[in-house]
Parts: C-alpha cells; structure tokens; sequence
C-alpha cells in the first residue's frame, strides 16, 4: 500500500495548494434560516437549497414523524422484493399529477434517478446531447450509457442546433437532449421553449433534471417523471432502481406533505421571490458582481478559489454562513 498512499497524499497535497479543499462546517442545530455552528453561536445560513423553508416545517416534520409511526423507519428492501409500500405508490401518484405526467418512478436521490436513466434507456446506436453546464449526475449518468455524446454550450440554441445535425450525420438511431432546468452553480434558467422546438424540428427527446426548479422542495429522495412506458422500462432495467433499497418511509410521507404545501400556499413562492430580489439588489448595491437571473441561486463570482474560500470564513466570523464554490464543483478559474 505505500506507494499507493504517497500517490493519495500528493493528490491531496495538490488539492490543496490549489486552494481546492472542501471542509466540511459542523451545524449543531436543524437546517433553517439561522443554524447553530460548532463555537454555539447561531449564524444565517445563505447556502441551503431550502428555497421555500420546507426542510424544517412544522407540517412536513409531523408528517414524516407520523411515516415513521404508521410505516416504520427503514424498508431493509429495493422495490421488486419488499418495498413498496402504499405510501411509496401514493408519493409517485401526487407527483404525477403535480407534474401532468403519466407515472412516476422514486429513487433513493436525485444522483440515483440520473444514474439510472441513460443506460436504460439509450444504447451504443443512440445519440445523447447535453449541456455543457449540466449537473455531475447527468455526466455521470451518460458515461454509463454507450450512446454517442454530444455537448453544446450552455443554453446556446444555435450550439444545440449544430450538435442535433451532427448527431443526425453520425447516423444517430434516437436522440435524447438533456439539461438542468435551473443550473444549480450559476443559476441560469434553461430555454425549454426553445429546446423543445428544436426537439421537435429533429425528432429528439427532451430529459429535464429540475431538481432547483420544481416547487422548490429540496426534500431527500429523488424520482423520474415521465410516460408510462418510459417509467414501465424504467422499472424493470434502471439499476439504481432495482439494487438500492427504498426510499424510507418516513421521508416520503414528508415529501408527500411538502407538495401538497406547495400547492396550496403561493405565498412560499411569492415570498421566495422577494427575499431573492432583495438580496440580489443589496448584493449589487455593495458592489459584488453576480451571474445575472431571477432564481434564489444567487452566485458572487471572485474568480479565484483561494479569495472565494478566504471570504467564506471571514463572513462565517461575522455570522454569515456561506460557502465557496470552486473545482470540481465548478469548472477551474
């Protein structure tokens, strides 16, 4: 093993002289507005996905306790064998009708629902074209499929364009376009109009991973919506799917909760809109320079790894939690 561990410690060394090292903060408290850290002050936390307040609601918390109560903590199982249970298929069916779509498929996380999807669905005949700032678990999801890999830059339909002819060209049996729907370092809204018209001009297929962008849940687990063929297949071949145990009960009767609240209370999404607003000018206000966009992602570029870290644990100092992005998470520079 020694020299693989010399190997491994240069690695880390190179990580971090590159200003590169993620640390891992201690949060004493439940996520929220304001979370406790290790020195036990309370600080405001401006890093969480938790876009409409749901991670800790009242409401969701007694549901998933009541999951817990009525159906157990664990399922010790993957769906085919023993576990699903009703709750399961009544979390698929609510989202379902939340998205208009004909079924829906859960998956134990959003990284899970990406990995099982390409290789299921495409093989070494078909033609993937995706984003060029899509999410790690859709790159890693298409390196798992053998279909031929095309990338456009981001949201440039003229690329995309270009990249469906050459597709065409290579003699391509089905394509599959794919995107995030809100890109979650940078914020950038995708132009699903758009890439739907050009789906259609050249006969694609649109794969949509709107994990920042539906209700704004944020809640553990992840799941793909889509015809009832689709997720039928999905069923019987995605590997994650059929080797990973189930979703727990409790989360999904918390989920199930979560979207009845986004349903029901607009005011979380007019709300939502109006902290991002306020944050945004105030940002601007001071002098930082932002990606531009209407989504609570909100990124202050300082172009450097090492200023970006720095920054982060001087606001941590003034009570601000906030952490800096850098590689792999975003691309270098």
């Amino acid at each position: 093993y020694a020299g693989f561990q010399e190997h491994v410690a240069r690695e880390l060394a190179g990580i971090e002289s590159a200003g590169l090292t993620k640390h891992e903060r201690l949060i004493t408290t439940p996520q929220g507005a304001h979370v406790g850290v290790r020195d036990g002050r309370e600080v405001l936390n401006l890093c969480a996905n938790n876009y409409l307040g749901l991670a800790q609601h009242p409401a969701v918390n007694a549901a998933a306790a009541r999951g817990l109560q009525d159906w157990g903590y664990g399922m010790a199982s993957v769906r085919f064998i023993c576990g699903t249970q009703t709750l399961h298929k009544q979390l698929e069916e609510k989202i379902s009708v939340f998205l208009g779509s004909e079924d829906t498929i859960l998956y134990p996380s959003c990284f899970d629902a990406n990995g099982g999807l390409f290789e299921t669905l495409l093989g070494e005949q078909d033609a993937v074209i995706s984003d060029a700032l899509n999410h790690a678990s859709i790159i890693d999801g298409i390196r798992l499929c053998r279909a031929q890999r095309y990338r456009y830059r981001n949201n440039d339909m003229a690329d995309l364009e270009t990249q469906l002819r050459a597709a065409d060209a290579a003699g391509a049996r089905f394509k599959l376009i794919t995107t995030d729907g809100v890109f979650s370092m940078d914020g950038y809204i995708a132009r699903l109009d758009d890439i739907c018209t050009l789906a259609d001009k050249y006969g694609a297929l649109v794969h949509v991973d709107d994990c920042h962008g539906t209700g704004c849940i944020g809640a553990s687990g992840g799941y793909t919506a889509a015809r009832q063929e689709i997720v039928d297949l999905l069923r019987q071949r995605s590997r994650p799917y059929l080797f990973s145990n189930t979703v727990a009960p409790p989360v999904v009767a918390g989920a199930m909760k979560a979207i009845d609240l986004v349903s029901a209370t607009p005011q979380l999404r007019t709300r939502r809109h109006q902290n991002t607003t306020r944050l945004r000018e105030g940002l601007e206000g001071l002098g930082f320079e932002l990606l531009p966009g209407e989504h609570p992602i909100i990124p202050a570029m300082l172009h450097d790894a090492g200023k970006a870290s720095a920054l982060a644990e001087a606001m941590l100092a003034s009570g601000v939690y906030v952490v800096a992005f850098s590689f792999p998470v975003v691309p270098q520079g």
